[in-house]
Parts: structure tokens; sequence; C-alpha cells
């Protein structure tokens, strides 16, 4: 999967859990709050693991 890619997926993940955890904050449903906590954070690491991608990408791009 390209950084990009990542990037996308990330966002959307993010996006969705920050949704899951309005829906459970007025719902008081606990655990769709602690699930979109978790997607947020998946959407997090996966933005993270896309910058990182991309940062090598172009790294070795420079020395080509």
């Amino acid at each position: 999967m390209s950084g990009t890619t990542d990037k996308i997926k990330g966002l959307a993940n993010e996006a969705t859990g920050n949704i899951k955890q309005g829906v459970g904050n007025v719902t008081g449903d606990e655990k769709l709050k602690a699930d979109g906590k978790v997607q947020e954070l998946k959407g997090e690491a996966q933005q993270a693991v896309g910058d990182t991608k991309n940062t090598v990408k172009d790294a070795a791009n420079k020395h080509l």
C-alpha cells in the first residue's frame, strides 16, 4: 500500500471514529464511544505510517 493510500484510509478511520464517539456521547453508549476512540487512534496510526512511507520514498528518490 502506498503512503498516500495509508493516509487516506487513516483519515477515513479517524473521521468514522470521531462520529462514533459523538453518537456514543449523545446516546450514552459507552461501548460505541470506546470503539470510536479505538478507530480514531487506528486512523492516526495509519496516517503516521503513510507519512513515514512518503518520507522514505522521497529520501530514496533524492539519492538516485
